[in-house]
C-alpha cells in the first residue's frame, strides 16, 4: 500500500467515524427532545433539575424541543452528505463545544443545577470528536 492510498484509507475512516458521530448526536438531540416532551420529569429527576412551572412551563420545553428536532434533522443532512453540508458541521462543532462550556458555567453557580454537568460532559465530548474526525478528513480531496 502506497503513502498515498494509505492516506486516502485514513480520510474515509475518518468520513466514516465523522458521520456516525453525527448521527449518534442527531439521535441523542431527538431522543431529548422527545422526552422533554412526553415526560420531562424522567430527565429532571435522573440529573436532579428543577422543572418550570408546568403546564404554563411546557411552552419552553416544547420549544426547547423543536429546536433540538432541528438540530438532529441538520446533523442527518450532514451525515449523509458530510462534503455539501461540510458548514453545519463545523457549527455542530461550536455548538456543541459552547454548549458543553455553557453548562459548566450554570453547574458552577452553585446552584441546584449541578446536574448540567452531565449534559455539559456530553455536549464536549460530542463537539470534540466532531472536531477531531472532521480535521482528520477536511478538506475534502476529488
Amino acid at each position: 500500500m502506497t503513502t498515498w492510498t494509505r492516506s486516502l484509507a485514513h480520510r474515509f475512516r475518518a468520513l466514516a467515524f465523522l458521520r456516525a458521530s453525527l448521527l449518534v448526536g442527531a439521535v441523542y438531540d431527538f431522543g431529548f427532545a422527545v422526552v422533554m416532551v412526553l415526560a420531562p420529569e424522567v430527565p429532571a429527576r435522573i440529573l436532579s433539575l428543577p422543572l418550570p412551572a408546568l403546564p404554563r412551563g411546557q411552552f419552553y420545553l416544547s420549544i426547547l424541543a423543536i429546536l433540538l428536532t432541528m438540530l438532529a434533522a441538520l446533523y442527518l443532512l450532514a451525515a449523509r452528505d458530510t462534503q455539501r453540508y461540510s458548514g453545519v458541521v463545523g457549527v455542530a462543532i461550536c455548538g456543541r463545544i459552547a454548549g458543553g462550556l455553557a453548562f459548566f458555567a450554570a453547574a458552577a453557580t452553585g446552584t441546584d443545577l449541578g446536574g448540567l454537568v452531565p449534559l455539559g460532559v456530553a455536549d464536549l465530548a460530542f463537539g470534540l470528536v466532531h472536531a477531531a474526525f472532521f480535521a482528520l478528513w477536511w478538506p475534502p480531496r476529488s
